[in-house]
């Protein structure tokens, strides 16, 4: 299976420009509907930029974070023209991630850094859907992903080369959009494959965020999403600790585990450490507890953290990110 459009996800791609034009053109949309259209509190915010400006050379870093909207802009991306003069924006008919990028326009944050931009694991019947499309997520550092396709499909691969370049990468492992204030339930095995297969384990964040249901509904009006963002609203984002995980201890207990299980096997291949394909799933489905158990941990926390900046009343211009 070839990769779509790879050539346009490279740095070098005419010379860098067209990855400047892209991710200056979200990060302004990020922030405006972040910043500016909305009001935006953030817990232990210098722990994610201590993270993505220096964490130890070569070391990767995935986020996970829950999913809570979608964007009736499939793009909302602003086309440069004539320097850095925004002329239009580019309406879609189909739908895309609200949260990211939306989420990183929070003050300080530096989402106009292209070196430092983080990638991002997206759905390829949605965000890939025709050409157009295609070459501008690539170009804006998105890796499409085959929903159903598996953790052996090859952009999964390429998100561990992306790994193993050190590289940044967001995902949302629950895979699906959920609105509704209830716990983080069971998540795919995607990124817990991805902290395994890593060539260097990756530093895994935990992040959770509430409001974004707000700024775009799933049921608006006449039970559809509303064709812009709404403004007004109020963003919490809530940054977990890093996650500890005993990788070799854990593969010796899913190696035990396995021998006294039995599931359908579809074939995949051993791991290099020797993992075949029942001590995979029975490691993957431990690491993947332990990343929804902290993320239920900072949802719970989120609660708290709502109720003691909304009982402020702070002015926007007073509501600190700390």
């Amino acid at each position: 299976m070839s990769r779509t459009m790879e050539w346009a996800a490279r740095a070098e791609h005419l010379r860098g420009i067209s990855r400047k034009v892209v991710i200056a053109a979200v990060g302004a949309f990020a922030k405006t509907v972040s910043s500016l259209l909305n009001t935006a509190a953030v817990h232990n915010a210098d722990t994610l930029l201590r993270l993505v400006r220096s964490r130890p050379n070569c070391v990767p870093l995935i986020n996970v974070s829950n999913h809570m909207s979608t964007s009736a802009l499939t793009l909302s991306f602003f086309f440069l023209f004539f320097f850095l003069l925004f002329l239009f924006i580019c309406e879609c008919k189909k739908w895309c991630s609200l949260d990211d990028p939306v989420m990183w326009g929070f003050k300080g944050f530096p989402i106009f850094d292209t070196k430092l931009a983080r990638w991002v694991l997206a759905a390829e019947d949605i965000c890939f859907k025709n050409a157009l499309y295609s070459y501008i997520f690539r170009v804006g550092k998105c890796i499409p992903i085959t929903r159903g396709g598996g953790i052996y499909q090859e952009h999964m691969i390429e998100a561990l080369e992306r790994l193993k370049d050190g590289e940044w990468l967001h995902t949302f492992p629950e895979g699906k959009v959920y609105q509704e204030d209830v716990p983080i339930r069971r998540l795919k095995w995607g990124t817990a494959s991805l902290i395994v297969r890593a060539p260097i384990t990756p530093i895994v964040l935990p992040i959770v965020h509430h409001g974004f249901h707000e700024v775009m509904p799933e049921k608006y009006m006449f039970g559809r999403r509303p064709p812009v963002p709404l403004w007004n609203k109020k963003i919490d984002i809530i940054i977990g600790d890093p996650i500890e995980f005993d990788l070799p201890a854990m593969r010796q207990k899913a190696i035990s585990q396995s021998r006294n299980e039995s599931f359908p096997t579809i074939g995949w291949p051993s791991t290099p450490d020797g993992l075949d394909e029942l001590a995979q799933r029975c490691l993957y489905t431990a690491i993947s507890e332990q990343i929804r158990a902290a993320m239920e941990r900072l949802r719970c926390f989120s609660k708290s953290f709502v109720k003691s900046w909304v009982g402020s009343n702070l002015p926007k211009s007073e509501i600190k990110v700390f």
